[in-house]
């Protein structure tokens, strides 16, 4: 087998048309202007609020890119496509922003049908939540901070959070089907990270079911997953996470200038890369005791987990190591490990075009954020268009 590279184009985009790479070549050229996303996001917002959002122009552009369908049965011909090519999907519904009890019980029974979609599937290795679908984020917050005592009224809501969580996680327990449970904003993880813990101590005994996800763009993080693993090893369970930097920086960064506290977030991109490499090596360190996703589209760390398995004689496709990127980003890493044999998923947002719309917005802007991702994707589209045209 030919060694690993990220440069290969053809690997990268052989499941595209020309007609897709034109469509994608569009797209990222549109969101390389910060000025035209932030004009084109609150023309969307304007639009989705009167009424008027052009579905149809949506549907065609950034939802094809970045999402499988508007339903779990839409997503069945992009969960193929992957699969062709040795991509597992991880169904994600993508619906944010919901207040009332009955959108979180509406939410959690569409999670377990993600659940359910994904027993017996190999195509689909995980499924995954977000607790703020199935909780209010107020209640999150004010159950962050111990000091805080809840009503007898939200002391009664978060049990039922807590159920919608147990729920979830026993029906992926049943069907043998891992769920991440997703990070989120600072001021409502720790919430998030005692329900994690409580899940795993119930349903990782044999196997790893449940998954936390650590964002290491705090500074903190890397201690809280060591100690995350020490409690485990306490606990006699085994630890589930998924490793990503984050997504929430600028939010982080404003909110604790404003509120007068520390930022949690790295000081330097460097010391943030480092720490993410870290978490690697300590995961392939304790393997036994440890399963993990890398949730990145960062080159330099896809290539140093690859290189950590195999100094430690990992196959390729050991179980417990799987590597992820989101849908319509970073093709070039997904298709490139697959073809090498390691464990690969992508996140496969889908749920109606209105109630994505936030997430599509924030995937616009991030392109826009991270400094070279645009670009990247462009030149890799623009390499492979003139491949293909024989230049």
């Amino acid at each position: 087998m030919s060694e690993l590279s990220f440069e290969n184009t053809e690997i990268a985009f052989k499941s595209k048309s020309d007609k897709d790479l034109k469509r994608a070549y569009r797209l990222f050229k549109m969101v390389g202007k910060p000025g035209l996303v932030r004009f084109g996001t609150k023309l969307t917002l304007f639009a989705k609020k009167i009424g008027l959002l052009p579905k149809g122009i949506i549907k065609k552009t950034i939802f094809k890119q970045f999402c499988g369908g508007e339903s779990i049965k839409e997503c069945d011909a992009r969960i193929k496509e992957l699969s062709d090519y040795g991509i597992g999907t991880i169904l994600d519904y993508s619906v944010e922003g919901k207040t009332s009890s009955e959108d979180f019980e509406r939410t959690c029974q569409e999670i377990i049908d993600t659940v359910e979609k994904a027993n017996n599937q190999s195509e689909i290795p995980f499924s995954v939540f977000k607790v703020t679908g199935i909780a209010r984020f107020e209640l999150l917050e004010k159950a962050n901070d111990p000091t805080n005592e809840l009503t007898p009224e939200e002391r009664k809501e978060f049990a039922e959070v807590h159920e919608r969580v147990d729920r979830i996680c026993r029906r992926a327990h049943e069907t043998g089907t891992p769920v991440f449970i997703d990070a989120e904003d600072s001021w409502i993880q720790d919430t998030i990270d005692r329900l994690a813990d409580a899940m795993m101590a119930r349903y990782n005994k044999d196997r790893v079911i449940v998954y936390n996800t650590i964002q290491l763009y705090r500074h903190d993080r890397l201690d809280f997953f060591k100690k995350s693993h020490q409690k485990a090893v306490q606990g006699n369970y085994k630890l589930g996470v998924k490793l990503v930097r984050g997504a929430y920086m600028e939010k982080e960064r404003e909110r604790a200038q404003e509120k007068g506290y520390p930022s949690p977030i790295h000081k330097s991109k460097a010391d943030c890369d480092q720490d993410y490499d870290l978490a690697l090596a300590y995961s392939v360190e304790h393997i036994n005791e440890i399963s993990i996703c890398a949730g990145t589209h960062n080159e330099n760390s896809s290539i140093k987990l690859t290189q950590l398995m195999k100094d430690s004689g990992l196959s390729n496709d050991d179980s417990r190591i799987y590597f992820a990127q989101l849908l319509g980003m970073s093709d070039h890493i997904s298709y490139n490990l697959a073809h090498q044999n390691y464990n690969v998923a992508k996140y496969v947002p889908y749920g109606p075009i209105k109630e994505v719309l936030p997430y599509l917005l924030r995937r616009a802007q991030e392109n826009t954020s991270v400094a070279g991702q645009t670009g990247r994707e462009l030149s890799l589209i623009i390499k492979e268009r003139k491949r293909r045209k024989g230049n």
